[in-house]
């Protein structure tokens, strides 16, 4: 049976290489990305596929891609969250968030609560995000300064970023949606860009020597789209479960705080 599987983050990297695995299982494959020329290798490379241009670090382009999605797509059997970019120095947006809170957090919050209705309806629906913490003690949120307008390092705002997803996900509540936490590690997936020389040389060499190929990070991911936990919430390791339990008080407050960040842009 034809599936419909939404990609953020599927004109490159893991995302895209999850878009040619599906498209070529027969499946029908939304990727989701920023850029045209992205879409435009996502289609040279995988002509079956469909490109879908958002801003998924705005709120607005959010809701927009969603209301899109919705009506086009009223049954979506997986959605995975995968769109992320490690930015080296502060990044604010439009709306005036820190660029990594507003893609690593938010859009992932707005993407699974916005299409919930149609993966419902979906006979195996499932929720694959590609967080960064897995089991790592690292992590923590800035509750009087998330959007760390003092003291920003890229690394403390991603993994605040893999944290809160975490948080969010263990509020999600559906009747039959599968969520699934999902770290890959260290996958060769262009990390080295956004770097200035000589970092970009030493990252770009550490990742030739230590990182995942992406052909050998995605079977396992693919598998879990394929066939959902059996579990509402679950967590992998580069391809392994582990176990993961959020602190439920700490989760709600997370989320009634994103909740009120987003509200100002609903309409």
């Amino acid at each position: 049976m034809r599936r419909t599987i939404v990609i953020t983050g599927g004109t490159s990297g893991i995302g895209k290489a999850l878009a040619r695995h599906h498209a070529e299982r027969g499946d029908l494959v939304v990727a989701v990305g920023s850029g045209e020329a992205g879409g435009r290798r996502l289609r040279e490379d995988v002509p079956s596929a469909r490109f879908v241009r958002a801003d998924l670090s705005s709120v607005r382009q959010t809701r927009a891609l969603i209301e899109r999605l919705r009506a086009d797509h009223p049954v979506i059997d997986a959605l995975v969250l995968g769109a992320f970019r490690y930015n080296p120095a502060r990044i604010e947006t439009e709306e005036g968030f820190e660029h990594t809170f507003a893609l690593y957090v938010i859009n992932r919050w707005l993407m699974a609560e916005g299409l919930r209705d149609a993966l419902e309806r979906a006979p195996a629906p499932v929720i694959v995000n590609l967080c960064g913490v897995g089991g790592i003690r690292a992590g923590e949120i800035n509750w009087e300064d998330p959007q760390l307008n003092r003291g920003y390092r890229p690394f403390r705002a991603t993994m605040q970023g893999a944290r809160g997803g975490e948080l969010l996900a263990s509020t999600y509540s559906a009747e039959r949606t599968r969520y699934v936490l999902y770290n890959p590690l260290f996958v060769a997936t262009g990390l080295f860009e956004p770097f200035r020389q000589p970092v970009r040389g030493l990252v770009r060499v550490t990742s030739a020597l230590f990182a995942q190929p992406v052909a050998r990070a995605v079977p396992p991911i693919a598998a879990l789209v394929d066939r959902p936990p059996a579990g509402p919430l679950t967590a992998y390791r580069r391809g392994r479960p582990i176990a993961f339990t959020a602190d439920r008080d700490r989760a709600l407050r997370f989320e009634r705080a994103v909740r009120a960040m987003v509200a100002p842009f609903s309409g």
